[in-house]
């Protein structure tokens, strides 16, 4: 069994930066596609990001030029960078391995002044 561990939510200001980690226990995770997904309340939760093992990174319109996702497959680790937040970004995020039943248990973030 894969898990995952998220790290770096909180309480962030309109306009300010937040940058999550989500640390995988699996040695093969470098073959895994690794996505962000949020889940604000009463709302569907929704890809944020997605980064496929050779790197190449896709976002969902709102987060573009806002958000950043990488990885580190040395230290099984995929991160999101997220800048210029606004209130709209709080919910709570989750790290996903594509086409697998891995999920993480979620780390809030919540934008407001």
């Amino acid at each position: 069994q894969v898990q995952l561990v998220e790290s770096g939510g909180g309480l962030v200001q309109p306009g300010g930066s937040l940058r999550l980690s989500c640390a995988a226990s699996t040695t093969i995770f470098s073959d895994y596609t690794m996505e962000w997904y949020r889940q604000a309340p009463g709302k569907q939760r929704a890809l944020v990001a997605r980064v496929t093992s050779g790197g190449t990174t896709s976002y969902t319109d709102s987060v573009k030029g806002r958000f950043t996702i990488s990885r580190d497959n040395a230290k099984r680790t995929v991160a999101l960078q997220m800048n210029s937040l606004k209130p709209e970004d709080t919910a709570v995020y989750y790290c996903h391995a594509r086409y697998t039943n891995y999920w993480g248990q979620g780390t809030q973030v919540t934008v407001s002044s």
